[in-house]
């Protein structure tokens, strides 16, 4: 059967140096094991399958959102690239400004008020990271345990091992060749860029879901690391992310609070491809 398509890039002004992202925007009739295996042949981070919402009062689409290996309940590149592209395609919201999104974890909220489109940080349980947890990572990483600033264990939908380091320099200076876990994990580094560098802070993410690789650029972890500091009382007003250094990537995640209290989680999409396929 022919499906419209489109393959995007996330978290970037520059086409090819983000996050990419394949979009089937009629994934009607597709069952579980079709998606899962369309997003292993993609072989991208995600892949998105654009459905119906269970009720077009409360959103306007549904998106199930693919790994290689696994369905997610959310990822904010994918969130975003999936806006973009059902926007691209002839999308038509209820409300120009606010596109509501229905996923595993309920509706998420894409706010298209500002120059640069972000959703809606979700709800982050935040929790203390046990000691054994920290020091495998930093063992696995070749961290310094002298460059910790804080650290907490932090869960969005996906579960992620959070390190604050003392700056962006012993962010990137982290070394995940040859590592190995004993468990499926998510970790994120952020630490502070000095004044008048490319942005507000540095971010990576260790993905160890498939194998031990650098992830592009990640929503879902900004957005929970985000939600961290919001919860100790240290969120700026609005900051920039600059993530995918180290693999020669140029993502920028654009993270604020609004006035209505919400903190949203930003960033451009580029359209690369689009046509049909048939799947």
């Amino acid at each position: 059967m022919q499906r419209r398509f489109i393959q995007c890039d996330v978290f970037t002004a520059v086409p090819g140096r983000g996050n990419g992202l394949a979009v089937v925007l009629d994934a009607d009739g597709l069952d579980t094991e079709a998606m899962q295996r369309f997003a292993v042949w993609t072989n991208l981070a995600e892949t998105a399958f654009l459905l119906p919402p269970s009720d077009p009062a409360l959103a306007d689409y549904r998106v199930r959102i693919f790994t290689t290996t696994r369905e997610l309940p959310f990822a904010g590149h994918p969130t975003l690239g999936s806006c973009a592209a059902w926007l691209h395609a002839g999308g038509v919201p209820k409300d120009a400004s606010l596109i509501r999104q229905e996923c595993a974890i309920g509706i998420v909220e894409i706010d298209r008020s500002g120059a640069i489109p972000a959703f809606v940080a979700p709800p982050t349980r935040i929790e203390a990271l046990e000691p054994q947890a920290l020091t495998e990572a930093l063992d696995a990483l070749r961290v310094d345990p002298a460059d910790v600033v804080r650290t907490a264990r932090l869960t969005n939908g996906p579960v992620w091992i959070a390190i604050e380091l003392r700056d962006a320099d012993a962010v990137l200076a982290a070394d995940a060749t040859g590592a190995s876990f004993p468990d499926e994990r998510g970790i994120g580094l952020i630490g502070p860029h000095g004044p008048g560098g490319p942005a507000d802070f540095e971010v990576r993410m260790i993905d160890i879901w498939h194998g031990v690789k650098e992830d592009p650029i990640t929503g879902s972890l900004n957005a929970a690391l985000a939600r961290w500091m919001e919860a100790e009382g240290r969120l700026p007003e609005a900051y920039t992310v600059a993530q995918g250094t180290r693999i020669g990537r140029l993502g920028r995640v654009h993270v604020r609070r609004d006035g209505a209290g919400r903190v949203l989680v930003g960033g451009e999409t580029q359209i690369l491809i689009e046509g049909t396929l048939t799947l």
